[in-house]
């Protein structure tokens, strides 16, 4: 059986309210789409500086119950914050939902030291790929670079977070999307 990998991503708006969107592929370059999810979240926990995951978990949880069972997870932003495996979102997340769960930061992030840099497309600016629950950096670094898409960020990362911001709409269950 192909392993389900799902990509997340949520998106807050002024009203204390937030989406979730979740795109599942069935192979670990998400080549291929098998389902897509969008959840609104009426109210959202307040931000709170350095407890991200207090706000974004309840929004992952709930686009994750409504999508299928996954073995894999990739989160924007980073698994872990420091070499000394200090939680981020990842790590939150990982823990939260029994997952191996891989972090895809766009931007450093001074103590992350550890982060693998990975370099997709045409781009000269790395991504920064951290992991939580088992899964090896290294592993976790190649397959961000084999995810889809010609440009840095991979097309799954792309595309959920266009359905976190509102400007597509997910496809209907069972009709698939190839990405590019």
């Amino acid at each position: 059986m192909s392993p389900a990998v799902g990509a997340v991503d949520v998106q807050y708006d002024d009203g204390g309210g937030a989406r979730a969107a979740l795109v599942v592929g069935d192979e670990l370059t998400l080549s291929t789409h098998v389902s897509e999810h969008v959840v609104d979240i009426s109210n959202t926990a307040p931000y709170e500086p350095g407890a991200l995951f207090r706000r974004e978990l309840p929004c992952i949880a709930a686009v994750l119950e409504v999508g299928l069972p996954l073995q894999l997870l990739v989160v924007d932003g980073y698994a872990t914050l420091d070499p000394d495996g200090r939680p981020g979102l990842g790590a939150h997340a990982a823990e939260a939902f029994g997952l191996p769960v891989i972090g895809v930061a766009k931007t450093p992030f001074r103590s992350a030291t550890h982060a693998a840099e990975v370099v997709r497309g045409g781009s000269t600016r790395p991504l920064y790929v951290t992991t939580a629950g088992g899964l090896d950096l290294a592993e976790a670094a190649q397959i961000v670079s084999a995810m889809v898409g010609p440009h840095r960020i991979p097309a799954a990362l792309s595309r959920v977070d266009r359905l976190a911001r509102g400007r597509e709409q997910p496809i209907p269950d069972g009709q698939g999307r190839t990405q590019r």
